[in-house]
């Protein structure tokens, strides 16, 4: 993985625990975890609703460009790989089926040899 691919998931991951708190932090229609408090205080309910909202905007915009950026390193970093084909560039002809290989003896050393399972 290269160190670009790792730094951008860390951020994925920093952005994504940010938008749920986020998400958490407003209030709902129906009270749920809203953040409680007197509308007297440093900020309205008004106004900490509007930022919340903003917040969660851009949050989940620059979530949503990240994912499809690392899906793109993700696919490029995939292709070099030589081992895994494309279902189309798949041989046609079925190889023959190989024979099932045969179990191993048993040993004399074993004390559940003559019990029957």
């Amino acid at each position: 993985m290269s160190s670009l691919f790792v730094f951008l998931i860390v951020v994925q991951a920093l952005i994504a625990a940010a938008l749920v708190g986020i998400i958490l932090m407003q209030r709902s229609e129906g009270g749920g975890l809203g953040v409680g408090g007197s509308p007297t205080g440093l900020m309205s309910a008004r106004g900490a609703a509007d930022f919340l909202t903003r917040a969660t905007k851009w949050l989940a915009i620059v979530f949503v460009v990240l994912s499809i950026v690392l899906a793109a390193l993700a696919a490029e970093s995939g292709n070099s790989a030589t081992s895994i084909n494309s279902t189309l560039d798949r041989s046609t002809t079925p190889e023959a089926p190989t024979a099932p290989a045969s179990p191993a003896p048993a040993s004399n050393n074993d004390p559940l040899s003559g019990v029957a399972g």
